[in-house]
């Protein structure tokens, strides 16, 4: 069978059903794992750092947060570009190749880590490697949206985004497991010593990086010889450019930002902000579970969007994330004199795992919002243009919406990347992360707004 699909028509419902469900939902099920290895790589230094002090790394409180902001800057930079190399390229192909790529921060990280002495701006260029991880999410939701219809395009890119989003989760469970042990014998390189409380104990700190390796090979292979490019899809840059022109897309990005933004960047930041609140609570034990929750309520996200309306979800999403904000700073300690006083972990961090949930949910229902809204405008052009087919305002708005998803998956990310220094600049003149969440309700505040007024309020401008 040719790796190139000649024909692809999901919105017709005998073609789909007699082969069209089955090849769209193979290619969806061989991007999932190679969208969850590039969370992984993404996000793998929210745990090293935690580590590096330990280990021998002399690097000051502002250095480690610049690592773990770094990889959410250039993942946001590099999707702007990978949101339009899927009709560029070819699905199949990129899906290898980015797969493929994240091969040189993994085995550079389990090198590096091995010797305090690596200077501080090779740790960087590291970092910014791992936003290859980054990248990939814009065009593997560009290349999943062109394989379903209109009517599961929310459970697809719910599915690919959420069980994807789960690569940050099993980063952060699996990689305080593997530096324990020694993985890869000797191949992996010596153990450091670690001195806490006047114990010893020895941990493997490169298996942060190259516990990846082997399953980032399997997945672009996977990808190479499984997946399929869609003939269809093919678009220049300069086809896809339109996108810019178009008020819908600023909107969505700011909404987008809105979501997993917040998702990556409250992911990225967790583990610091949970060590520098409560220095008795080991974060490494368990800040995985904030963007495990987020991962899986996204996949529920795009199912209820599907079935209630994408800005309906993303409307009400903002609202409870206002609300999960103010739990999480009534809970917060304070300092007097110095010192932190008061608050509350259990429900600080119940808090916060109500916030991760929110913005797994408003991450699919922004993204179900994508491609309606894309359809109506093209389907509207069609009614002023007799000339056009349907077959052609599939087409137009399939690629625009692909570029959009894409495109405003670029900007979210950057969320990555202020949160985590949100925290820090609100820390260094406040003394406290304090004002950074209440910036973040007011960015919140007019996410609402822009949902209800262009999208979901009656005689909206593109109800979907």
């Amino acid at each position: 069978m040719s790796s190139v699909l000649k024909k692809w028509e999901p919105e017709n419902p005998a073609f789909w059903n007699e082969t069209g469900k089955s090849i769209a939902n193979r290619n969806l099920w061989i991007s999932i794992p190679c969208l969850l290895l590039a969370f992984a790589v993404w996000m793998v230094w929210s745990m090293v750092v935690v580590k590096l002090p330990d280990v021998g790394f002399n690097y000051t409180k502002n250095q480690l947060f610049w690592l773990t902001a770094l990889p959410a800057l250039s993942g946001a930079t590099l999707r702007i570009f990978y949101s339009f190399l899927v009709p560029i390229f070819g699905g199949r192909r990129w899906t290898a190749i980015s797969t493929a790529s994240l091969l040189l921060p993994a085995i550079g990280i389990g090198y590096a880590v091995q010797d305090p002495t690596t200077s501080y701006p090779t740790m960087m260029m590291l970092a910014l490697l791992c936003g290859f991880g980054g990248g990939n999410f814009s065009s593997s939701m560009s290349n999943i949206n062109f394989f379903f219809p209109k009517a599961q395009k929310g459970y697809a890119l719910g599915m690919n985004a959420g069980l994807g989003n789960l690569g940050v989760s099993a980063m952060q469970f699996i990689v305080p497991i593997v530096i324990t042990l020694g993985v890869f014998g000797a191949l992996g390189g010596d153990p450091q010593t670690i001195v806490k409380d006047g114990v010893s104990k020895s941990v493997f700190l490169q298996n942060a990086g190259f516990i990846w390796v082997p399953f980032i090979a399997l997945s672009a292979i996977a990808a190479w010889f499984g997946m399929n490019d869609i003939a269809s899809a093919k678009a220049s840059f300069s086809e896809q450019s339109v996108i810019f022109k178009r008020k819908h897309n600023w909107l969505m990005c700011w909404l987008y930002l809105g979501t997993f933004g917040s998702f990556i960047g409250f992911s990225a930041g967790f583990p610091l902000l949970i060590k520098g609140l409560f220095p008795d609570v080991d974060p490494t034990k368990i800040a995985f579970l904030g963007p495990l929750v987020g991962a899986i309520a996204r996949p529920l996200g795009g199912i209820v969007a599907d079935k209630l309306g994408g800005a309906r979800v993303t409307f009400w999403s903002f609202v409870l994330m206002v609300v999960a904000v103010c739990a999480v700073i009534n809970f917060m300690p304070g300092k007097v004199d110095g010192v932190l006083t008061g608050g509350n972990f259990q429900g600080f961090f119940a808090a916060f795992l109500c916030l991760f949930a929110l913005t797994g949910i408003g991450n699919a229902s922004t993204f179900r919002m994508i491609p309606v809204i894309f359809l109506t405008h093209h389907e509207r052009l069609a009614k002023s243009n007799k000339a056009m087919t349907r077959d052609q305002v599939l087409q137009n708005a399939n690629k625009e919406a692909a570029a959009v998803l894409g495109f405003s998956g670029a900007i979210g990310a950057y969320g990555g990347f202020f949160i985590p220094k949100s925290y820090g600049t609100s820390i260094a003149l406040m003394g406290s992360p304090v004002g950074a969440l209440y910036a973040f309700i007011l960015f919140y505040a007019t996410c609402l707004i822009v949902t209800w007024w262009f999208y979901s309020r009656k005689n909206a401008e593109m109800p979907c």
